[in-house]
């Protein structure tokens, strides 16, 4: 036997983390790969293995102790016998030659006809790497499926073309937004403080330091990702990934800070796939190649404040990205071909945003499309026309940046999906049943490539479903082989100032389905919280079911609200509808005072006919 020091293996960037738990103690005889201590950094708590198998003769570390790569944890008595062998190769995985038949049961997440099989090709080289679950793609989606397959005790691969894993979202999407949202909204307030006596001057913007801390914040999350990669023994190969048959991914690696290529490819076996491809912004035909002319991407990249912005598109994106340049001292115009912004949420909540934002615009161009565009030397030059026949349309505008968020469009025909046998829709989706497999019974999809809606948390619950699914069938586990999406709502959120959140139906969908509805709507102007913030513009609404069958006790059917911190007490909403919760069970569960969430129960108590905060109902 052999005494040797158990360390902290690579766990990234974390220079220094927090022991917060013991998990052995002197005598216990422990296994290669069992948790010893737990230990929290910025990103999450983690768990630090052992490298060897033996029994544990003395802890070197106690709770509070800062560790980082290479402290001892532990002094383990080791036999050689004990010591941890090398991960065995997974055993070869054997080409399909003939895609299976589809399964029943395809979602209806897209309505679209389901594209015919493609035959599938064969590949008959080596391979370079064997994994038993390979993901393609290291957003959201991928990397939280490629984490619960390996916490599940599978060899995973995953295959991500940028340098750090998060995709889209972390790396140039939802948390850079969140982050120069958070700085806007900071700025907006600060500048209202003065109507109450506390006057900070005019704001003046570092537009280096600003980029600085988006860019920090970026860091910190991904570093935390790549961390639990290695933590998990999750293999990541960067680059581009594209089937060459059933079994095989071929991929075209990258690097520096961008996406380029080195010309060197390795191909991956696998004997199950997820697909986690996601999508990319939607770029007008039109549209000139210039530096003025960005998409998401390139707004957030910052690079200065322009006088005049156009925001092609009335959706979420864009009218986020339009928040934050226009507290940075942008003008702003949006043109939108439909009859309203921000599609999807109630018209009520909308109009309460749009009179608070109405400062922001100098022009919002409804029923409007955009049909042409010039660079010049004073700017991009856009030429709009009407989108109902009979209408009218502004004159050509000339503008400092052009902002493209008219949508995203998925990745599904990038991928050479058809080599592996699996169906892609013309627009590029991928349909799957409600356990996310393909038409191809061993590879699965998730994420924007599966349709509607294209949102992060979506795309994490699916992820879990694939993982669990494909564990359960390759470990012979009927529980997590029987794992499924059905999600009974998902919430959008608008994180624009005031916030827009909404779950479940609509007000407007309830009128067009015919669906008969009881409303409970709580102003803010009688919440003492929102009164105390000088935030009382918002609103609270939830929707029960009315119709004769319910009997006066409907359950919740959806909700919205509109105002600050609505994203975070959404998520109530979404519980009430999952547990079919109805008014009385939210009316009468306490929720703390003074809060903005209490408005939630307080909506409730109004559809209920209790609430005592409002005026009596007319009778």
């Amino acid at each position: 036997m052999s005494l040797i020091e158990i360390k902290v293996p690579d766990i990234g960037d974390f220079s220094e983390v927090a022991v917060i738990e013991l998990l052995v103690k002197p005598g216990d005889t422990i296994k290669a790969e069992q948790s010893l201590i737990t230990v929290e950094s910025d990103k999450a708590s983690m768990e630090i293995p052992s490298s060897h198998a033996g029994v544990v003769k003395e802890l070197k570390v106690k709770l509070g102790d800062k560790v980082a790569e290479g402290s001892v944890v532990l002094l383990l008595e080791a036999s050689g016998a004990a010591s941890a062998a090398p991960a065995a190769p997974a055993a070869p995985v054997s080409e399909q030659k003939q895609p299976k038949p589809g399964v029943d049961g395809l979602s209806g997440a897209i309505n679209v006809a389901a594209s015919p099989a493609p035959a599938a090709a064969s590949f008959g080289g080596a391979a370079d790497l064997e994994c038993d679950v390979l993901v393609l793609g290291g957003g959201p989606g991928g990397y939280s499926a490629a984490f619960r397959a390996a916490d599940l005790g599978l060899k995973v691969v995953i295959v991500e073309r940028y340098a750090t894993l998060g995709g889209v979202c972390l790396n140039v999407g939802c948390i850079p937004s969140k982050a120069l949202l958070h700085v806007a909204a900071v700025m907006d307030e600060v500048s209202h403080l003065g109507d109450l006596g506390v006057d900070f001057g005019v704001p003046v913007v570092n537009i280096d330091k600003l980029r600085g801390h988006k860019e920090k914040v970026i860091s910190k999350l991904t570093g935390g990702l790549g961390a639990m990669a290695k933590m998990r023994k999750v293999t990541t190969v960067r680059g581009y990934g594209h089937f060459v048959g059933t079994n095989h991914v071929e991929v075209e690696e990258t690097t520096g800070t961008g996406q380029e290529k080195t010309g060197t490819k390795k191909v991956v076996a696998f004997k199950r796939a997820i697909i986690a491809a996601g999508s990319q912004a939607v770029r007008l035909p039109f549209m000139p190649e210039d530096p003025r002319v960005v998409d998401s991407t390139g707004a957030l990249a910052l690079k200065e404040v322009p006088k005049r912005m156009l925001i092609l598109g009335g959706g979420i994106i864009g009218l986020e990205m339009g928040t934050v340049y226009s507290t940075l001292g942008a003008r702003l115009d949006v043109v939108e071909m439909l009859d309203g912004l921000m599609q999807g949420a109630d018209r009520d909540l909308v109009k309460i945003w749009q009179k608070m934002n109405a400062k922001r615009f100098d022009h919002i161009m409804l029923k409007t499309k955009t049909v042409g565009a010039k660079a010049t030397p004073e700017g991009i030059e856009v030429t709009f026309a009407p989108a109902e026949e009979g209408g009218t349309a502004p004159a050509p505008q000339t503008y400092d940046l052009v902002l493209q968020a008219v949508g995203r469009t998925p990745n599904g025909k990038k991928i050479a999906a058809e080599k592996a046998g699996v169906a892609v829709t013309e627009r590029g989706f991928i349909n799957v049943d409600i356990q996310m497999r393909t038409n191809v019974p061993h590879i699965f999809a998730i994420g924007d490539i599966v349709g509607q809606p294209m949102l992060a948390h979506k795309a994490v619950h699916e992820a879990h479903v694939a993982a669990e699914v494909i564990a359960g069938e390759l470990q012979g586990n009927k529980e997590l082989a029987s794992a499924a999406f059905n999600a009974r709502v998902i919430p959008s959120v608008a994180y624009t100032d005031p916030e827009v959140a909404w779950v479940g139906l609509t007000e407007d969908q309830a009128k067009a389905q015919g669906i008969k509805v009881k409303k409970g709507m709580f102003p803010w102007t009688a919440s003492g919280r929102a009164i105390a913030n000088g935030r009382d513009e918002g609103v609270t609404k939830l929707l029960f079911d009315d119709s004769p069958e319910a009997h006066g006790h409907g359950k919740i059917l959806g909700g919205g609200m509109v105002g600050t911190h609505a994203g975070d007490m959404i998520g109530e909403v979404a519980l009430a509808i999952e547990m079919g919760a109805d008014a009385v069970d939210i009316g009468k569960t306490i929720h703390p005072h003074p809060t903005l969430g209490e408005s939630i129960g307080m909506a409730a108590e109004v559809a209920h006919g209790s609430c005592t905060d409002v005026p009596p109902a007319r009778k």
